[in-house]
């Protein structure tokens, strides 16, 4: 499960964030492209842009249970 008190810093404020235990593996720009981006330099991804809308509100949620070291954390309700 992602740990609130490890959030990187790169993620947007709001509900879904990433936590420093991303591996950069790809599986949420894959289900997500319009909210995570990757930093590769680093190797991580994080949240770019909170959800906006149902269709994204969805697949960040299907990111977040596909993610292989659950690095993915949603704050809201």
């Amino acid at each position: 499960m992602a740990d609130r008190s490890r959030k990187l810093d790169f993620n947007v404020p709001g509900a879904f964030y990433v936590d420093d235990q991303c591996i950069n593996c790809g599986v949420c720009m894959e289900i997500a492209p319009g909210v995570f981006a990757t930093n590769d330099d680093e190797g991580f991804a994080y949240v770019s842009k909170q959800p906006d809308g149902e269709a994204d509100e969805e697949n960040a949620r299907e990111a977040l249970e596909s993610c292989p070291v659950e690095a993915i954390g949603d704050d809201g309700e």
